[in-house]
């Protein structure tokens, strides 16, 4: 490809609303534009990386064994409210009608699409186990679009979706797919991790999220350094503080706290450790009847320490917590007899359901909130001031430092940005589709499902995220829009500048390089600028001055200076160089 011919669109500034930096630098070296919002055109150039990046899936994808096919970007109600989630999804579902009237969607996933079809084309054991993906659009019309396409409400996914006859052989075809997914982020030649993941409603351990590493990354990442263990916030377990819990040392006191009503000022205010203190939060299950009325509310308390936070997601999987919701301060006054804020299991008007997270558990002399404004109890101790907690459980997020649950020794905690997800789904679509076939023994079974999900659009906002300097991106070559750039230095100007320049670039094109050349006539200032901001990683700049001396110049993205290299070597140099680039060279 010639610049000339192609379609070049830098900017020097990014536009006023970018907040990270993937969204600035690809705003910047024209690889998208804007639409509206959250919606954006893929230019020439961001379009090259996209298709690179899928073209590295499909070959992985198929070698595993996995079949394409496509599905439509809008799909009728019908199938989504065969599984509830038509009414059930929030409004990040785009939900239309046809000029019949009728109930569409703009589809931000198939797992109901590739169901209906499993249950139309497979009717025996015999035609499984069976994996079809697709490339597609897809479409969440997310609250507050953001961070350029890493949160964009249209973008690409990569879905697959496996069939098999039992949870066995579902398991098998989970680990194929993890297995081809590491080769795929292997292949993009990104630092990843590949994290465990909690799986949601339908429970069991088989699930994973990959993460790319990013200090800009949404995601918290537990790991241990000292092993292989690796989860993500959500999953990531706080095991019980060894030992037995200290005998109390100290009275309870109701101690006067004007004003502080934060652990972190009520331990400043008294002069102990933040994590002498406990915090308390409530919350509320509502149960309904039928008609979806709510007919009784169950206040529960949880106790977690002055510096720990709440985990979501384990919370929701105490038995009876599953659907709570945070109680109003109606709800919490005519329980505590108090405003949020100096709360604690003390001096309750009504009962309430106490969930102590383990780590309070075995905690003595601790502080909390005496359900009187201005005041907190110290002191506190179980068995001898309250009942020791029937219900204790893992209600928090790790921290640094914590013992990792393998025993190997303590968590460490860094950002990532989720770019893929392998998860095994059970029967969930299957039993809700009446997707079923024909068993060894002629009898109808629900096919055991898997999903596994690549954002294709995602990945290069990431890669970005991950490999940049002040002067723009820095593309690994697998994923670079063009892996060579060739820049000779005033082409109309030096007849012999531009023919070495021609000749190089035939030699790389017939060696199926990806290579282009600048052919602008730009200023040597002005084109590295641009070459540099759109992150091509390998530069062969051809000058007058260096070619009377029989040499070219070399420079990688990431050198500070560059390499002279004799203009009869620099063909193989170059192909020396992207040779050693690929994954596993040398291994």
């Amino acid at each position: 490809m010639k610049a000339s011919q192609f379609f070049i669109s830098t900017q020097k500034e990014a536009p006023t609303d970018a907040e990270v930096v993937s969204h600035k630098l690809m705003m910047r070296a024209g690889l998208i534009k804007k639409l509206g919002a959250g919606i954006y055109s893929y230019m020439p150039m961001g379009l090259r990386v996209v298709r690179k990046v899928e073209a590295i899936v499909r070959e992985e994808m198929n070698r595993a064994g996995a079949v394409e096919l496509l599905m439509p970007v809008v799909q009728p109600a019908e199938f989504w409210q065969e599984t509830g989630r038509f009414d059930k999804m929030g409004p990040e579902l785009m939900r239309v009608k046809d000029r019949h009237d009728r109930n569409y969607i703009i589809q931000p996933t198939s797992e109901e699409v590739v169901t209906d079809i499993a249950r139309q084309e497979i009717k025996s054991y015999k035609q499984l186990p069976r994996n079809f993906y697709h490339i597609q659009t897809k479409f969440r019309d997310e609250r507050r679009p953001r961070f350029g396409v890493m949160r964009s409400r249209e973008f690409i996914m990569k879905d697959a979706y496996s069939f098999d006859r039992d949870q066995d052989t579902a398991k098998a075809s989970y680990q194929v797919m993890a297995g081809a997914y590491r080769k795929i982020f292997d292949r993009f030649g990104l630092r990843y991790r590949a994290v465990s993941a909690d799986s949601g409603a339908i429970g069991g351990d088989l699930s994973e999220e990959f993460q790319v590493i990013a200090a800009t990354g949404e995601d918290a990442i537990v790991f241990c350094p000292q092993s292989d263990y690796a989860a993500n916030m959500e999953k990531a377990e706080a095991l019980a503080p060894a030992g037995l819990r200290l005998a109390p040392a100290k009275a309870m006191v109701k101690t006067a706290t004007p004003g502080k009503s934060t652990c972190e000022d009520v331990a400043e205010l008294l002069g102990v450790p933040l994590n002498t203190t406990v915090k308390s939060l409530v919350l509320a299950i509502d149960q309904k009847n039928e008609t979806g009325e709510i007919v009784k509310t169950t206040v529960w308390l949880l106790l977690l320490r002055g510096d720990h936070g709440m985990n979501e997601i384990k919370v929701s999987k105490v038995p009876g917590l599953a659907d709570f919701r945070f109680a109003t301060v109606p709800e919490i006054e005519a329980h505590f007899g108090c405003k949020p804020g100096y709360l604690g299991p003390l001096n309750l008007l009504k009962p309430v359901r106490l969930v102590v997270d383990r780590e309070v558990a075995v905690m003595g002399d601790w502080i909390c909130g005496a359900n009187d404004a201005g005041f907190h109890m110290t002191g506190v101790n179980w068995g001898r001031d309250l009942p020791e907690p029937a219900v204790v459980a893992d209600i928090r997020n790790v921290v640094e430092g914590d013992a990792s649950p393998d025993g190997k020794g303590a968590l460490a905690i860094e950002r990532g940005i989720e770019i893929g997800h392998v998860f095994y789904l059970g029967t969930k679509y299957s039993k809700a589709m009446n997707a079923t076939f024909l068993d060894v023994n002629g009898k109808p079974q629900f096919m055991e499902m898997g999903c596994y999900g690549i954002g294709i659009t995602r990945l290069p906002a990431a890669a970005i995220e991950q490999n940049h300097d002040d002067k723009g991106i820095i593309w690994p070559d697998a994923i670079a829009p063009f892996t060579v750039v060739l820049c000779p230095i005033s082409p109309d100007r030096f007849p012999e500048v531009k023919a070495a320049s021609d000749k190089l670039y035939s030699e790389l094109i017939a060696a199926g390089v990806d290579v282009i050349l600048d052919d602008r006539n730009e200023r040597p200032g002005a084109m590295f600028a641009d070459w540099e901001l759109i992150g091509v990683p390998h530069r062969v700049t051809i000058g007058d001055r260096a070619l009377k001396e029989g040499q070219v110049e070399y420079q990688h993205r990431r050198d500070k200076e560059a390499s002279k290299v004799a203009v009869a070597d620099i063909a193989a140099f170059v192909k020396a160089r992207l040779m050693a680039a690929m994954p596993g060279a040398g291994a």
